[in-house]
């Protein structure tokens, strides 16, 4: 499969490789699962991104070469990368502040068998004794003809890549968002409403459901108190417990003075679903999904795959009975346009543009704006 990025790639081989980009980018699977994972780089902020396997690659690949491995051949009588320095690196990497141990451990090495299940070789080794890694090195070093080539400084420079242009389409999108103040309400809501597609990036979907659901509940009001005489009047309060895909144990809005938990997601995953239950102990909580299914075919299909997983009708009604309410995309356009009649549409875009710039790592000194001013901005958004 080739996409936009791919010419990068091959530019990357052809410099670090004169003449021999093709041979190896066809003879080398994680070449072409590093292709297959970056077909997101040029198609703006809304695409998903794929950091976590990139970067479980990236801190192994990079420890590869720091150690000086790519040059010698003692690579096997190596102790192997420590777990800790491992994680923390791609912690340190951009978008990785979040990342969790799973790529590491086990999803990268499922997802490469699921795209090449003929290829002999596990990416990532580990020793669960001592909890090290290792890279394996089959895929690094490639024969074309009678010599091997090294691809390990081209893997991190094609990973790179990737992330400078996903960080730049982000920026764009912010700045795009920033210009947005000046649009026409009719303008204004179009934009908005195109961050709800179906295709969006998981992060701006639920920046975009949060802002949209704030306002929604902004001037709902509840009458509350202790004693009936003396009740206590107060505005619905929606607040965001953090960034996107934390392990916060499946929270990601809280609603006051009524105590809702909310859970962003776009699965309908019966699983994923049971297990957010279960972290809270079987608090009721309200799922906003990211699909244009009914809520009542997000509710039939939840229950179908509970009954077939559970085989008590108790434990299926008791799981369906936790969950308190579902928001699809047709719902929040809904409330959407009773926030517009409301007066809320432009503090809804400055919450998009406020919250994005706490996900993205956004600071204004860190960025050079002449570096995307030449772009078409609206291609990329």
């Amino acid at each position: 499969m080739e996409h936009e990025f791919t010419k990068t790639i091959k530019k990357i081989l052809e410099k670090n490789f004169p003449k021999l980009s093709e041979a190896l980018f066809s003879k080398s699977e994680l070449l072409q699962y590093l292709n297959l994972k970056t077909k997101s780089a040029n198609k703006g902020s809304k695409s998903r991104g794929s950091f976590a396997n990139l970067y479980a690659i990236y801190v192994l690949v990079e420890d590869y070469i720091d150690k000086g491995f790519h040059k010698s051949g003692s690579y096997k009588e190596y102790e192997g990368a420590v777990y800790s320095t491992l994680f923390n690196r791609q912690r340190g990497l951009p978008f990785g502040q979040k990342l969790q141990n799973h790529a590491l451990n086990h999803r990268m090495n499922e997802e490469f068998k699921k795209f090449f299940p003929s290829c002999e070789y596990i990416p990532i080794l580990r020793d669960p004794k001592t909890n090290h890694y290792w890279f394996n090195q089959n895929l690094l070093r490639i024969s074309v003809g009678s010599k091997k080539y090294d691809l390990s400084d081209a893997v991190l420079q094609v990973i790179d890549s990737y992330v400078q242009a996903k960080r730049s389409a982000f920026d764009r999108f912010i700045k795009f968002c920033e210009s947005a103040e000046k649009f026409k309400e009719k303008e204004l809501v179009k934009f908005i409403t195109g961050l709800l597609e179906p295709n969006v990036d998981a992060r701006i979907f639920e920046i975009v459901s949060y802002s949209i659901l704030k306002y929604h509940y902004h001037n709902q009001k509840l009458f509350w108190g202790f004693d009936p005489d003396s009740l206590q009047e107060d505005n619905l309060k929606l607040f965001k417990t953090g960034r996107t895909n934390a392990n916060d144990g499946g929270i990601d809005f809280v609603m006051k003075p009524l105590g809702r938990f909310f859970q962003v997601t776009e699965t309908v995953d019966v699983k994923k679903y049971f297990l957010d239950i279960d972290k809270i102990e079987k608090y009721p909580i309200t799922f906003v999904i990211k699909t244009a299914d009914s809520t009542d075919t997000i509710r039939q299909k939840i229950q179908e795959q509970a009954e077939r997983l559970y085989s008590i009708k108790a434990i299926v009604s008791r799981y369906m009975s936790c969950i308190e309410e579902t928001i699809n995309i047709p719902e929040l356009l809904t409330k959407f346009r009773s926030t517009i009649d409301q007066g809320f549409l432009n503090d809804i875009l400055i919450e998009i543009i406020r919250q994005s710039k706490v996900e993205f790592n956004y600071d204004e000194e860190d960025y050079d704006v002449s570096d995307y001013e030449n772009g078409n901005d609206d291609e990329n958004i």
